[in-house]
């Protein structure tokens, strides 16, 4: 197999990555020209992923009952007309409908590309292969802020959507033609209730933390939807330990060092969640830079997490998990502590600084916490252990959006006053770095030579 291979299946990846990094910088505009306001926004990041937390569970079903190649290219014309829908949008309801088809085709896209790779690829080849497989989406990140606000700026918001209708046409004609016909597996039973009630589940509770601080409507929506969210997990729950094989398999929170890795993470999850959405605003509605000069300031820390890339893996292999995971997550979140202390008066080659530094140690936690999944998970349930992970860091993403937000719009009538003032931002930064600090106190409970056989055996560092 060529390279060019991965390199197609990359185009995918490029557009998704891209898409999540542009449309933070194009917010405030967005909500100009649709008659909203940017808080109000969140609900359109929230939609889409909540819409992967829902549909990444039954990707890989989707790929073994339909052929991988045929859902990747499906996956791909769906996210095609979810852009094209978020570029046509005129109302909030609208945008938000649109982000989440999006987000139905963007989780398909990325599990299924992995797996055509990985049906494709001799063994001895795979390590290659998934490099260039993530190259594209490591530069989606880079140049996504800066594109989207180029864009935006001396253009319109709506060439950040319609930009991908000739991307994603060239990735479907090139996988029609190079990728030929997969053998594929029989596909097991959909647990098809706990599909059910874990994307009601899930979409509810998202929807309603989101709607709770929303200003246009009463909150009284936002508590029952997200109860009815809370009552529909317990469902799930119980439907799940009943269930010989449940769409997510939760028996695997039994394992310990498994359990800790998805509890901290959440923490971690939820400041980051909120950090793409809180700073673009702060540097455009606070400090008066247009979306390309907050692109261009933003991408800064993908240039970080970029460089990490090259030595995380040696970080891990000779020190461990446990402190690597610790101060990984510390100098993360004191990063999104920092971003409550900035001010129009802060050098700009400051803020880089700090964002290259803290987007090298983010980066980091990253590759660590994805390895260390499976530090203890037996070789049978590694499949479903990376669903779960996967899917709950997506939906703690969508949740950290809504604790942003909400605490930027309590803070906001709490003060009041008709705009968001820096001081809002600056209390919503403070209040997401303290649950954020919650994800190192919980690393250090693992014990010292914590996923060691992933490394070649017990460190003494």
């Amino acid at each position: 197999m060529s390279r060019a291979t991965p390199l197609i299946l990359a185009t995918a990846l490029f557009m998704e990555n891209m898409d999540s990094t542009v449309i933070a910088t194009s917010l405030a505009a967005i909500a100009a020209d649709i008659g909203t306001d940017p808080i109000s926004l969140k609900l359109a990041l929230t939609a889409y992923l909540v819409a992967l937390a829902i549909f990444i569970p039954i990707s890989s079903w989707m790929a073994d009952r339909f052929g991988a190649r045929r859902v990747f290219r499906i996956a791909m014309l769906v996210f095609l007309i979810g852009s094209i829908a978020c570029a046509f949008s005129s109302s909030l309801a609208q945008f938000v409908g649109a982000r989440f088809v999006q987000g139905m085709g963007g989780a398909m896209m990325g599990p299924v590309a992995r797996l055509v790779l990985v049906r494709m690829t001799p063994r001895h080849r795979l390590v290659d292969a998934m490099a260039w497989l993530t190259i594209p989406a490591l530069i989606g990140p880079i140049v996504g802020p800066p594109f989207g606000g180029f864009l935006t700026t001396y253009f319109s918001w709506h060439w950040i959507f319609i930009i991908n209708v000739p991307i994603g046409l060239l990735g479907i004609a090139l996988v029609g033609l190079a990728l030929p016909n997969e053998q594929r597996n029989r596909p097991r039973n959909i647990d098809g209730k706990g599909f059910v009630l874990a994307g009601l589940a899930f979409a509810l509770f998202a929807f309603g933390c989101s709607v709770v601080s929303l200003p246009a409507l009463p909150p009284i929506y936002g508590f029952i939807a997200a109860a009815a969210g809370l009552v529909l997990g317990y469902a799930y729950t119980r439907h799940a330990l009943a269930t010989e094989f449940p769409l997510l398999e939760l028996r695997l929170l039994k394992v310990r060092n498994f359990r800790i890795n998805i509890a901290a993470g959440t923490f971690f999850r939820l400041g980051q969640g909120a950090t793409p959405f809180l700073f673009p605003l702060m540097l455009q509605l606070s400090f008066g830079l247009t979306p390309f000069e907050s692109g261009m300031v933003t991408f800064a820390g993908a240039i970080g997490a970029l460089a990490a890339k090259f030595v995380a893996n040696w970080i891990f292999a000779n020190w461990g998990f446990k402190y690597p995971l610790v101060i990984s997550t510390a100098i993360g979140t004191a990063g999104i502590l920092v971003m409550g202390f900035y001010d129009p008066a802060t050098p700009i080659p400051l803020i880089l600084a700090v964002l290259v530094f803290t987007g090298f140690w983010q980066s980091t936690f990253w590759t660590g916490q994805n390895a260390f999944t499976f530090a203890d998970v037996e070789d049978k349930d590694a499949g479903q252990a990376n669903v779960m992970s996967q899917v709950w860091g997506q939906l703690m993403f969508a949740m950290g959006v809504a604790l942003g937000g909400g605490t930027l719009e309590l803070a906001h009538r709490i003060r009041g006053g008709h705009e968001l003032s820096l001081a809002d931002f600056h209390t919503a930064f403070f209040v997401v770095a303290a649950v954020g600090f919650l994800s190192s106190l919980l690393y250090l409970r693992l014990p010292r030579n914590a996923g060691h056989q992933l490394t070649g055996g017990p460190h003494v560092h």
